[in-house]
């Protein structure tokens, strides 16, 4: 059994990390924030006061940071895993970064002589927090099926996608349709609550028919209830919507639904909701002003 090492507990890294503890691996945590250790702690892992404590201790240093900037400076910078690692330390890189990003990691670590994994997660922290969701894995086919069984004691799915930078590209094209299909099923139903139809029957009804997606599912509820707990921060999403525009000029790829859903976001952080859940656009949806007559609670 590897120690596991996570730098980065947030939302979903705090939720990797449970799902790690009850499967019996050994997991020390690093995160800026303190309680976030000592929420660690509670469930069984060791905090660790630092990134170098974590590098020492762990056979497996998984890093899910919120932006590519921090995963750039942890990972390369000048007390960073690239000088603090040791020959055959394998690093799983799991945040959503750009893949241009991914690839220059993937190089510079290669040339220290420690392994590294392209491996972004698919799915909501509370997806993952439940066992749903899936892994993305980039890298050399060795070191993933040698780390496989790791990776599925989080989440029973992990999908070789090639070489590093690949992965965090299809990360791109998935949470492009989580973008739209948020935003779409938050579109939907605002047109169910303005024409007087039951919220809680029109959701069963959509979900259930040829419109179901998985978003309707997992943020149609907190539409109807008008009550947006994060499961991804939309002021972290708007992070990917820029990754997913980057990654398009790059491919020569036309996103117009992508840039519109971008400026309904936009206006919802900008209205103040940036630390809620995605699902918030329903406000600016409901009233492009911010939505002041949205419900707050059923």
């Amino acid at each position: 059994m590897a120690t596991v090492g996570i730098v980065g507990l947030g939302l979903l890294g705090s939720a990797v990390a449970a799902r790690l503890i009850r499967a019996g691996e050994s997991v020390v945590g690093h995160d800026v924030v303190a309680e976030r250790g000592a929420a660690l702690a509670r469930l069984g892992g060791t905090a660790a006061s630092s990134l170098e404590a974590v590098v020492a201790a762990a056979e497996v240093v998984c890093t899910i940071l919120p932006t590519p900037a921090a995963v750039e400076e942890v990972l390369l910078g000048p007390r960073g895993v690239v000088g603090l690692g040791r020959a055959g330390q394998t690093v799983m890189q799991m945040s959503t970064i750009s893949p241009a990003l991914t690839e220059r990691l993937a190089a510079t670590l290669h040339a220290r002589g420690l392994v590294f994994l392209d491996c972004p997660v698919s799915g909501t922290s509370g997806m993952v927090a439940a066992g749903s969701g899936l892994f993305l894995a980039g890298g050399d086919a060795a070191a993933i099926a040698r780390c496989r069984p790791l990776l599925e004691s989080v989440l029973p799915r992990v999908v070789a996608v090639g070489r590093a930078g690949q992965a965090s590209l299809l990360k791109l094209v998935a949470n492009l349709l989580v973008g739209l299909h948020s935003a779409a099923a938050a579109e939907a139903l605002e047109l169910a609550r303005r024409g007087g139809l039951d919220l809680d029957l029109a959701l069963e009804v959509l979900t259930a028919s040829a419109a179901g997606s998985r978003m309707l599912e997992v943020r149609g509820p907190l539409v109807v209830r008008g009550e947006f707990p994060p499961q991804m921060k939309l002021d972290l999403f708007l992070k990917d919507l820029r990754l997913i525009r980057e990654a398009a000029d790059a491919a020569g790829a036309r996103v117009p639904l992508t840039d519109a859903a971008t400026r309904l976001y936009a206006a919802a952080r900008d209205a103040g909701h940036g630390g809620e859940d995605l699902a918030v656009v329903a406000r600016v949806i409901a009233d492009g002003a911010g939505a002041a007559d949205y419900p707050t609670g059923r």
